[in-house]
């Protein structure tokens, strides 16, 4: 039963942008301009520098590393989705499809055997192997590289190379995701020598995809070359994408506006900005994203659940979509509603109720009756993550939590991310294709992208009943009682899934977006 796939289908229509990397001493021969927030009306896509064959997309963050198998950073996966390549991929209807796997087989509930496409080339030039698989995903499971999809696969119990193109992989136990999960944008399949070489793939890529990396200029512009060699046939239409980095929005509708750039993401607020220019189609979604308030559940007196539930229920996530999203969106949980039948109706749960009264009495049964004071660390490169962490400074205030706003530059706050420092971080998440993902991946004790220092034992047994379940309807009633348990213990605040607006001119042709591969750009071609 694929309800929530068809679902979602019907619903979105996505695009996210896309950015590459390489050399660090390469220079820029025809960047637009990236801090200029003037229109440039002499500085369009009939510049002699570009090209029908080339594609120039703005993206409103630099990437923080090109290793896909450790980086989760959506700035860093819009690269690499477009350089590497897994076993598996899904079509335009969400069917599970071959990729560098032909065809693959369930022997029975914890054995699956993949054949391998034959001729498939690494950008470095060698044909890719089963040895590669099983190097990628030992890779992958391996502590020491501390991917953020290990919990994806742990379940793995061994990977053996059969033949030349054949391997087999055998569970410790039934998985209900394990086929969704090899279709996931850092599970893909990288050469053993260049990781060998370089130590790992953050400023280095080679991989079997339909673009290959030819430079990188940080803080201005990443290019990706079409792979001559690519496997399937008549990909890429495109010489050479170029990506820009445009972290202020104004630039970014500059280069929109004067042909500048082909794509670009833009707020529900500027869109009325774009209204009525015939050169530029303005796409909305509605997507799988959401956005959050994370505590550290470690650190006192956020690892008082009492606290945490009080901050939820002095939180307006009604105002919070209205001044943050200008109302362009839906109040959500850990999934988003985007995702059907799979996601609760949160409105209905009492913490999602705005009540000031409340939240001051369980302040004081915390021992916290005149309140507290805590930092709260958003990226300055976002402005919705700045504006939510003001709205919600003053929300707070009522109950005599006294916020403390920090802004860092978007480095630093993967790393904050990553290495659990802040108190109170505000970000994105996505809730991905299965919802595994949301509940496993980011809350279980062992999940790769638990960053909250949350552990409860309950939920785990839940989660995992819900990851071995194979029959769908037993398995949606495991993950109805999984959010409603986690909108109770509140690891996280669930604020708002928003609506997306993209702005492509309209000489652009052979784009169509997905919303589980919204950046594919095989067929995109200029007019």
């Amino acid at each position: 039963m694929k309800k929530y796939l068809i679902f979602i289908v019907s619903m979105l229509v996505a695009i996210l942008l896309v950015a590459c990397s390489n050399d660090d001493s390469s220079t820029s021969t025809d960047s637009p301009n990236t801090n200029s927030t003037e229109d440039k009306t002499n500085d369009t896509a009939s510049d002699n520098s570009a090209t029908a064959s080339e594609i120039k997309i703005a993206n409103d963050q630099e990437p923080a590393g090109l290793d896909p198998h450790k980086v989760p950073a959506a700035s860093s996966s819009r690269i690499y989705s477009q350089i590497y390549e897994g076993l598996l991929s899904f079509d335009e209807k969400m069917n599970i499809v071959g990729s560098l796997a032909t065809e693959w087989n369930q022997e029975n509930e914890t054995t699956y055997v993949f054949t391998l496409k034959q001729g498939v080339q690494f950008h470095n030039g060698r044909e890719m192997k089963a040895e590669d698989v099983k190097f990628s995903f030992e890779r992958i499971l391996d502590e020491n590289t501390a991917s953020h999809i290990r919990s994806y696969f742990a379940d793995v119990a061994s990977i053996e190379v059969v033949g030349d193109y054949e391997v087999k992989f055998t569970l410790s136990k039934p998985n209900a995701t394990f086929l969704s999960n090899l279709t996931h944008a850092s599970a893909v399949v990288v050469p053993k020598e260049t990781v060998e070489a370089n130590g790992d793939l953050q400023q280095n890529a080679d991989g079997t995809g339909p673009f290959k990396l030819e430079q990188w200029v940080p803080d201005n512009n990443v290019t990706l070359v079409r792979n001559e060699a690519y496997h399937v046939d008549g990909e890429p239409k495109a010489a050479k994408i170029a990506f820009y980095t445009m972290t202020e929005e104004s630039a970014r509708l500059s280069a929109i506006r004067t042909g500048e750039i082909d794509f670009t993401t833009i707020s529900a607020k500027s869109t009325k900005l774009l209204e009525g220019n015939g050169d530029i189609n303005i796409i909305p979604y509605q997507s799988l994203e959401y956005s959050y308030v994370g505590f550290n559940n470690a650190k006192a007196p956020l690892d008082n659940e009492k606290v945490r539930q009080a901050l939820s229920l002095a939180t307006d996530r009604q105002s919070v979509l209205n001044v943050v999203w200008n109302g362009e969106g839906l109040i959500t949980g850990p999934i988003a509603p985007s995702m059907g039948d799979w996601s609760i109706d949160v409105e209905a749960q009492d913490l999602y109720k705005l009540n000031i009264e409340k939240a001051k009495a369980l302040l004081a049964e915390a021992g916290l009756a005149d309140g507290f004071d805590i930092t709260i660390t958003t990226a300055s490169t976002y402005p919705d993550m700045v504006d939510t962490a003001q709205l919600l400074q003053q929300q707070w205030k009522e109950i005599g939590v006294n916020a403390t706003i920090k802004q860092i530059e978007w480095g630093e706050y993967v790393d904050t991310w990553s290495n659990k420092t802040a108190d109170i971080l505000i970000g994105r998440n996505t809730s991905g294709i299965d919802p595994d993902r949301a509940l496993n991946y980011f809350f279980s004790s062992t999940g790769s992208a638990n960053v909250w220092n949350f552990s409860n034992k309950a939920y785990d047994d839940l989660v995992a009943k819900g990851l071995g379940t194979t029959d769908e309807v037993e398995r949606q009633k495991v993950y109805v009682e999984a959010q409603e348990m986690l909108i109770n213990l509140s690891p996280n605040l669930f604020l708002v899934s928003p609506k997306n607006y993209v702005a492509v001119r309209k000489d652009i042709s052979g784009y169509t977006p997905y919303p589980h591969n919204a950046s594919d750009y095989n067929h995109v071609e200029k007019k």
